[in-house]
């Protein structure tokens, strides 16, 4: 990833810990719970699958990534982000159309189209030279543009911070990958892993960032990524949900609150770590 635009990841998470940490001040002094509290009934569970995913990463996927990032010159790892990105892009029309944006949607396949023709098969990236900017939309955010609510928070192993909602859209999102289309079982591992560690490698910076600013980095990690998703799902108009002025118990584990819906009240002052 380019220097721009590890500055826009640490940029972005700056912004989303200010938003955080305000919306932390504000459960304190009218004793409300978090969203991300409210949509997190299964924490104890969360927080396990969290701290295996941190291990894993510090044991594995962080040192190869560093390894990976000091050997491969930046221009070969923008190549590989550019050329799987390309193939989300083409999944990111499909998305569109499904949520009746077609202008997006026609613009995602001149990308594509523009990408494969003149950019190597999207290694480079000709596309947003030309104005043609990415917008990625995946089929959680086609789930939430139809009205399915994000359901409770959950942590998957491996793959990291994701809802019902977005867990259930996984299988077709994952669909889109490269890997999936070829046959060749090594091949196919293969290019999963390139994968995997040249995402790990582009988000060096904005990990260290995150371990610098966060007092609690699950609890960082899960509202900024609620927060992240509703507004994707809204294409940043977000609207406004009135707050309940009275008090309820927080959600059952068989009943968890959905993101889209109304915040509630909840009589815990102080629940919400700053982050």
């Amino acid at each position: 990833m380019s220097a721009p635009i590890l500055r826009a990841n640490d940029a972005l998470l700056v912004g989303l810990t200010a938003v955080v940490l305000l919306a932390g001040c504000s459960s304190i002094q009218t004793g409300r719970a978090a969203p991300g509290q409210r949509l997190d009934p299964w924490e104890n569970w969360n927080r396990k699958v969290f701290a295996f995913n941190e291990g894993l990463d510090e044991k594995v996927l962080k040192p190869v990534a560093t390894i990976y990032s000091d050997v491969v010159p930046q221009g070969i790892r923008n190549g590989v982000g550019n050329f799987y990105g390309n193939v989300l892009d083409a999944w990111s029309a499909v998305n569109n159309v499904l949520q009746g944006k077609f202008a997006e949607g026609i613009d995602d396949v001149t990308r594509v189209g523009t990408n494969t023709l003149f950019g190597l098969f999207g290694i480079v990236d000709v596309a947003s030279e030309m104005g043609l900017d990415h917008r990625y939309e995946d089929f959680g955010q086609t789930l939430g543009r139809w009205g399915v609510g994000a359901g409770a928070y959950l942590v998957l192993p491996v793959l990291g911070p994701s809802s019902l909602r977005d867990a259930a859209a996984l299988p077709l999102d994952r669909a889109a990958s490269p890997a999936v289309l070829i046959n060749n079982g090594s091949t196919r591992t293969g290019l999963t892993a390139l994968q995997i560690i040249n995402t790990r490698a582009s988000l060096l910076g904005a990990t260290r960032v995150i371990d610098d600013i966060s007092l609690d980095k699950y609890t960082f990690i899960r509202d900024a990524y609620l927060q992240r998703r509703r507004s994707l799902v809204f294409d940043g108009d977000v609207p406004e949900a009135p707050e309940s002025e009275e008090p309820v118990a927080p959600p059952k584990q068989d009943a968890p609150a959905t993101l889209d819906a109304a915040p509630a009240a909840a009589p815990s002052a102080g629940a919400s770590a700053p982050k």
